[in-house]
Formats: C-alpha cells, sequence, structure tokens
C-alpha cells in the first residue's frame, strides 16, 4: 500500500518560517545555520513539511519500492533542541561526531541545544560528508 510523504519540499518561506521560531536564543541559531548551511552545500534553502529547512535534493527508491524525494542535508529549530538531518549508513559519521561537540544523536538526526556548543567547521565536515555520500549513493539520472 503507498502512502503519501509528509515531508515534500514546498514554497514556504524559510525566513518567515525562522522568524516565527518563538525563543529569540534558537532563532539567532536559525539564522547561523542557515547561512552555514548555505554555505557548505551551494544550494538555496528549502521547506520541507512544516518544518525542516533542507539543502539540495535527491531521489531515493528503496528495494521495496518505496520511492520519494528527500534534502540532503538539513536542520529544524524544534522547542526542546535543534535537530540536524545528515545521511544515514555513512560509516564515517561516528568518527566525525566524536569531533563535533555536545550532542545526541538518533539514526538520522544529531541534536544541539545550540549552535555555541558544537565545533562549525566539523558541522561543515558533516555537511559536505553527507552531501557527498548522498550523489554518491543516489547519482541525479
Amino acid at each position: 500500500m503507498a502512502y503519501e510523504l509528509k515531508t515534500k519540499e514546498n514554497d514556504r518561506s524559510v525566513l518567515e518560517f525562522i522568524e516565527n521560531v518563538q525563543s529569540p536564543k534558537k532563532r539567532e541559531d536559525a539564522y547561523k545555520l542557515l547561512d552555514i548551511f548555505t554555505e557548505a552545500t551551494g544550494y538555496q534553502a528549502k521547506m520541507w513539511g512544516p518544518s525542516i529547512i533542507g539543502f539540495g535534493k535527491y531521489h531515493y527508491k528503496y528495494e521495496t519500492g518505496h520511492e520519494g524525494d528527500a534534502p540532503l542535508v538539513g536542520f529544524s529549530p524544534r522547542k526542546a533542541k535543534i535537530s540536524l538531518y545528515f545521511a544515514t549508513g555513512d560509516s564515517n559519521r561516528d568518527e566525525v561526531l566524536a569531533r563535533f561537540g555536545k550532542h545526541t544523536s538518533g539514526k538520522a538526526c544529531v541534536y544541539i541545544n545550540k549552535v555555541a556548543d558544537i565545533d562549525v567547521e566539523v558541522l561543515k565536515e558533516m555537511i559536505h560528508q553527507s552531501v557527498k555520500f548522498l550523489t554518491d549513493l543516489y547519482p541525479s539520472e
């Protein structure tokens, strides 16, 4: 049974979304991350779903037949923590995260409290690594 993906690229304003982040500190960090991700990827920020700011896009297709589009990297300034989205399955990820700074991580997300807690140069390395990993794994046709 096919299902509709909730997290799709849309035309909502990234700046408007950031301006509506309630915490002034999180809003400030969101602007910092916007600059870092834009510079590191060379892609214009786009909204994905209601709350993810994504950069670039790739099309995936699993062996199960499930397919869709997703951002190469992204972030979301959520109420509790800031979520950073990187590729899953990259074997170099743990080595880089060891140098990243204060964070927690799940399967696809890395969570931080604030930009000041992390090494921005390592963040840029993670962004480049994730983009390369996904564009190698899913080359655009």
